[in-house]
């Protein structure tokens, strides 16, 4: 059964990361604990598919102030064929210099943290992020597949890839095809490894955080699920925190 199969990799892949990775998330969630204990934010860039977890970081049940997701549009799929569609995405996130227009909007400092998802890790979209990062001082987090890393030569003209760029490189456990599971008489596996595999470095990366705020006496202001809170007005309450909180760092 090809899905029981799935989940059975999936659980390797994450008991890979558990066994592997931990000390590099350890100290992710200290510097990103450092960026709110300091008043400033936990950046989370993607592109492509692996905008995905900076879709999914705030505002999301769960998840605290002091996060900032950048998202650009032109840089996530939202449609197949046509504007928004692969092709042009595929381009985009390849082309260098684009995004140093995207982090005009941002102000990125010395004491901020900057996470860059990218699955590959050799893009321009992901690596000039990173680089961006570095310049402004921040700490830069890198999750990428470092097997894929292994094997492929870098394809940017500064002759990095994304690992190359990181203060802190998370492996996401995921081969360098994605895709896991093989089909008889199909040539090309299917069901993507990915972006499981960043989600879970996402929430792990919080729930260290959050413990270690709380170690240090410090409680952020965090969304919670309809489905439990009492108050009606918890989401709005901490929304209108937020909006102090992107001032703060922004500066309008």
């Amino acid at each position: 059964m090809s899905a029981k199969n799935y989940i059975e990799i999936m659980q390797g892949l994450i008991s890979d990361l558990e066994k592997n990775c931990m000390t590099d998330i350890k100290k992710a969630a200290q510097s990103m604990a450092n960026s709110v204990k300091n008043g400033r934010a936990i950046y989370y860039y993607g592109s492509g598919h692996s905008m995905l977890p900076c879709l999914d970081v705030f505002p999301r049940y769960g998840t605290f102030i002091g996060f900032q997701p950048i998202h650009d549009p032109r840089l996530t799929w939202t449609n197949v064929l046509g504007p928004g569609g692969t092709p042009e995405l595929l381009w985009l996130e390849r082309a260098e210099g684009y995004v140093k227009n995207v982090f005009r909007s941002y102000e990125i400092k010395p004491n901020d943290t900057l996470i860059v998802f990218s699955h590959g890790g050799l893009n321009a979209a992901g690596i000039e992020a990173g680089l961006i990062g570095k310049e402004n001082g921040a700490t830069v987090v890198c999750v990428t597949s470092m097997q894929n890393y292994k094997i492929n030569a870098p394809r940017h003209s500064s002759g990095k890839k994304l690992a190359d760029v990181g203060d802190i490189v998370i492996d996401n456990c995921a081969p360098p095809e994605d895709a896991v599971v093989k089909i008889k008489d199909w040539e090309e596996p299917v069901a993507a490894s990915a972006t499981v595999m960043s989600v879970m470095i996402s929430m792990s990366l919080i729930a260290e955080t959050a413990k270690l705020l709380s170690d240090d006496g410090i409680y952020q202001p965090t969304f919670a699920s309809p489905n439990v809170v009492t108050d009606p007005m918890h989401d709005y309450n901490v929304y209108e925190e937020y909006k102090k909180f992107h001032k703060s760092i922004s500066g309008y």
